[in-house]
């Protein structure tokens, strides 16, 4: 949703961050390279409740990069799909139509290079983070008509970090909110569109919609590319960023689904630095400890 704020260290890379949050869907600013782990599930182990600390130093630039409102898609219905048994590699060179017609708002325009971001309220603890993502990773988000769409709790951890540090009263210059740096007006979207009321000023709705957002794009560009299939393994990758369905969800998070998945044209993924970004946090962010 936002250009993320990156503040992690790890044992085998350096994950430098050029982070201005953009909000759902923000455009990506430049920033060095980083070795990518082997994504995978990543045991959790419980850490001792305590603040969050002081803010990454990326978070500095935070709001600098614009960044489209993406946000999730209507209510479900319909009869439940069966497993999906599809085994060709890598997306449909030409894309089937989108099954959600209504989309997300625009991207913002880019905020002021010189903007630091804010805070406002009370910052969640680390325990209670880490609480309010593990419950909105948990949840279902399209229990009828794609009962397999699983968002899984790593890649919601890896997109809070990249986006806020896990910092739930931060603000960027162009408007993203809390820990997964949600626009207003995409909160609003997905609101209306999921007959949800959450608040996206409170961590743990904040959470939600950040996590519902990530639901609706696995929605959205699996129907257009991967026929449905909506696995989001990293295993599916190769090192094309552009080969698996794990990958454009990433990238669209950051960057809008309209700059990812086009109608007519193949699947593309214009920020690779925040995809290597988020992967490797997947595997090795320090927040997987917590």
């Amino acid at each position: 949703m936002r250009r993320g704020i990156g503040r992690w260290t790890t044992a085998t890379a350096v994950l430098l961050l050029a982070v201005g949050l953009t909000g759902c869907g923000g455009e990506e600013r430049p920033s060095q390279e980083v070795a990518v782990g082997l994504p995978g599930e990543v045991p959790v182990d419980a850490a001792a409740d305590k603040p969050n600390g002081a803010p990454p130093a990326a978070v500095e630039k935070m709001g600098v990069a614009p960044s489209g409102k993406p946000s999730p898609s209507a209510t479900p219905t319909g009869k439940p799909k069966p497993k999906h048994t599809r085994t060709a590699a890598g997306p449909l060179p030409k894309p089937k139509p989108p099954t959600e017609t209504k989309v997300p708002p625009a991207r913002p325009k880019p905020a002021p290079s010189s903007c630091k971001p804010s805070y406002r309220g009370t910052e969640a603890t680390r325990s209670q983070v880490k609480a309010a993502l593990s419950d909105a990773a948990a949840k279902q988000y399209w229990p009828t008509s794609a009962p397999d769409i699983k968002i899984p709790l790593n890649l919601v951890k890896a997109t809070a970090w990249q986006e806020s540090g896990w910092q739930s009263n931060i603000v960027a210059c162009d408007g993203g909110i809390g820990l997964m740096q949600v626009m207003p007006a995409t909160a609003d979207w997905m609101n209306q569109r999921f007959g949800e009321s959450y608040d996206i000023n409170a961590y743990r709705d904040n959470a939600y919609l950040g996590a519902n957002y990530l639901a609706w794009l696995t929605k959205y560009i699996g129907d257009m590319y991967f026929e449905s299939d909506y696995r989001l393994n990293a295993s599916l990758c190769t090192s094309e960023l552009n080969s698996c369905l794990l990958n454009a969800v990433i990238s669209a998070y950051n960057y809008g689904h309209d700059a990812v998945a086009r109608e007519g044209e193949p699947l593309a993924i214009p920020n690779p630095q925040y995809v290597r970004n988020v992967r490797a946090l997947m595997t090795e962010c320090e927040c997987l400890s917590y």
